[in-house]
């Protein structure tokens, strides 16, 4: 049929065609745009309409053409289908015409075309299936294409999102590489400065080994000039220790040679080149020791100058000794029988007769003192105890107590069992019992004398009226108080004994009263003090009479012997330094008592010792021993001023014993 190869040829031409010849790819983007574009039609599409439409149109019968043309015309044309080209082709030209812009070949087109042909009808539907056809694979290659996009575009949203993960990863990358790198600069320049730090620290390190090796060896030498600065100032102590050892030795030594001083008068010797001599050298060493002293410390030489000095003192004192030994021959030659200056033989007597009664009693008790049994020596140690504590008790606290201590010695003396060191003693456990407790109470109360009333004079009172109740009671132990006091004072008798023949100059120091130990004599005031003691117990129990006796009778050994060794003292050459000691402790304790004794006789007394023997004491007494010159001057002017000797300090008053 022609209408059948019209079509084939329409088909084969629009084949032909530029767009029939076009291949299709769905990865290409140009398919996807004439999809979504609208429909054109094609360059052929008019020849087609020209020369192929008008042949396949039919003339339909005129009765029905006649009768109805515009009513045929109506239906033929809503029963063709429109082609989507024409409709295309005809809402171009109505866009063209509407803008006033439509060519003359669009004006025809624009005019309806009733398609009258089976076969245009046939082509239409041809090209309408086409079209469908083409559509369906257009829309299906634009679905695949699609999810060939979406797949690409999730392809390529992950690899953007994976690139941006390497971009992070390559920026982090980055970062890190710039972090460590920029953490390796730091840390070269770090260890650099760590380095650097060790270096300084290497050469702090030396510099401060060196500092303290200076520092070392700074304080090694300085240790080593303290050291030497130590033992220097130790060898300069003992050098200076030394001095003053041989200082206090040329001191006593020349204490000596004062003490010489009683041997001008006993024997008219010129002393004055010896003491001289001595005090020069005295002044030597004062001189070495005080220039050592502001110099630092004294050196070799001025220990062997003061050695020398020292050594000469003693050659000076020797001589001396030689000196007066041949003055004493020489005296004892002229007038042995004046050794003893103006002392009364029965004086002398009744002295040696104390002396020995002391000797007996030591004698009667030796077998108890120098026993060797274990028993007989605490039988002599328990009653010593017993015997010479409760005289150390001896206080001014009150009279009860002081009835105490002399009731305990009373109850001892009487043979009574007394309690001394927590056990019970009694005179009966030995024979010798008795002379021993005697001997040594009687020293004891000496040497109370000497050592407590020395150094407190208020404690010769109540020392002395237990002594003179004792005394009064137990006349042996007076004996004995008395050969003890003459024997370590000799002025309490009175009497100055004299040097015998072939006696050492210590022993005749010792019969003086002086204290001699490794044949050093005591120092002058020390000895002085001693002899003070003695001397105000003495005048304290001469006046003191013990006030709980049962018979009240005369006093044992009362003033008439204090008036008897005022006497006596007087009668005899005073002694520098000693005399006017002795005087004024015996007046100042006793003299009031022998003031209300003998009243007018003891102002005659006193006004004899000021107006006759002042003169004499101050004629012997040199400047540096005025002291005690002045001090019993002065008390007697006061006295014979006032016309009263005070009561002495301590002496115990009624209210004491009521205490």
């Amino acid at each position: 049929m022609p209408s059948e190869g019209g079509c084939w040829e329409t088909l084969q031409a629009l084949r032909s065609s530029e767009k029939g010849r076009l291949c299709y790819d769905r990865d290409r983007p140009d398919v996807l745009e004439e999809c979504m574009s609208l429909p054109k039609l094609s360059s052929y599409s008019g020849w087609v309409v020209d020369h192929v439409l008008p042949h396949t149109q039919v003339t339909p019968p005129s009765s029905e053409t006649s009768s109805s043309p515009s009513a045929s015309a109506t239906e033929q044309t809503s029963v063709i289908p429109k082609s989507p080209i024409r409709n295309s082709a005809l809402s171009l030209a109505s866009s063209s015409a509407a803008n006033g812009t439509k060519d003359k070949h669009e004006s025809q087109l624009t005019e309806p075309m009733v398609l009258q042909s089976p076969r245009g009808i046939k082509v239409e539907g041809c090209i309408r299936m086409y079209e469908l056809l083409h559509r369906m694979k257009g829309t299906e290659g634009l679905r695949q294409w699609q999810e060939e996009q979406e797949r690409r575009v999730r392809a390529l949203s992950e690899m953007a999102s994976e690139q941006l993960k390497r971009f992070d990863e390559r920026k982090e990358l980055k970062q890190h590489k710039e972090f460590q790198d920029l953490q390796e600069v730091m840390e070269q320049s770090s260890r650099e400065a760590l380095g650097h730090q060790e270096k300084l620290k290497a050469e702090h390190r030396h510099r401060a080994k060196i500092l303290n090796l200076k520092l070392r060896e700074a304080e090694q030498q300085r240790l080593k000039q303290a050291e030497q600065e130590r033992l220097r100032k130790e060898e300069g102590q003992v050098r200076l220790r030394s001095l003053y050892a041989l200082q206090e030795e040329v001191l006593q030594l020349s204490q000596q040679l004062d003490s010489s001083e009683q041997y001008r008068d006993l024997l008219k010797l010129d002393l004055t080149v010896f003491q001289t001599r001595g005090n020069q050298l005295c002044s030597l060493i004062s001189g070495i020791i005080r220039a050592a002293t502001e110099s630092g410390y004294p050196t070799a030489e001025n220990q062997a100058e003061a050695e020398g000095a020292l050594q000469e003192m003693r050659d000076l004192l020797m001589d001396l000794g030689q000196e007066i030994t041949r003055a004493c021959e020489d005296k004892k030659r002229q007038d042995e029988a004046q050794a003893q200056v103006k002392v009364e033989d029965s004086t002398m007597q009744w002295y040696q007769q104390l002396q020995d009664a002391s000797a007996q009693c030591l004698l009667a008790c030796e077998g108890l003192t120098s026993s060797k049994d274990s028993q007989a020596k605490k039988i002599k140690m328990d009653l010593q105890k017993a015997a010479t504590i409760p005289v150390s008790q001896i206080s001014t606290i009150a009279g009860s107590k002081l009835k105490e201590v002399f009731d305990k010695i009373h109850s001892l003396l009487s043979g009574k069992p007394v309690q001394s060191g927590g056990c019970s003693v009694s005179i009966t456990l030995n024979p010798q019992g008795l002379d021993f407790v005697q001997y040594k109470l009687a020293e004891k109360f000496v040497k109370q004398g000497e050592e407590e009333v020395a150094s407190h004079h208020e404690a010769a009172f109540p020392i002395a009226v237990v002594a003179s109740g004792i005394w009064e009671l137990h006349p042996r132990v007076g004996d004995l108080i008395l050969a003890h006091l003459h024997k370590k004072c000799p002025y309490s008798v009175p009497f100055y004994p004299a040097f015998k023949e072939g006696m050492a100059l210590e022993d005749y120091q010792r019969m003086l009263g002086y204290q001699v130990k490794d044949s050093k004599v005591e120092q002058q005031d020390n000895f002085l003090k001693r002899m003070s003691g003695m001397i105000r117990l003495y005048a304290a129990i001469i006046q003191l009479q013990w006030p709980y006796g049962s018979r009240q009778g005369s006093h044992p050994h009362g003033l008439n012997h204090g008036w008897r060794w005022l006497a006596q003292i007087l009668n005899m050459e005073p002694l520098s330094d000693v005399t006017a000691t002795l005087l004024f402790d015996f007046l100042e304790v006793c003299g009031n008592a022998l003031m209300k004794q003998y009243q007018v006789q003891f102002w005659k007394m006193l006004l004899l010792i000021k107006e006759d023997y002042f003169p004499r004491i101050e004629a012997i007494t040199s400047s540096g021993q005025m002291g005690s010159f002045i001090r019993l001057k002065q008390f007697l002017e006061k006295c014979l001023q006032h016309k009263e000797i005070p009561v002495p300090k301590g002496f115990l008053t009624s209210s004491f014993w009521r205490s």
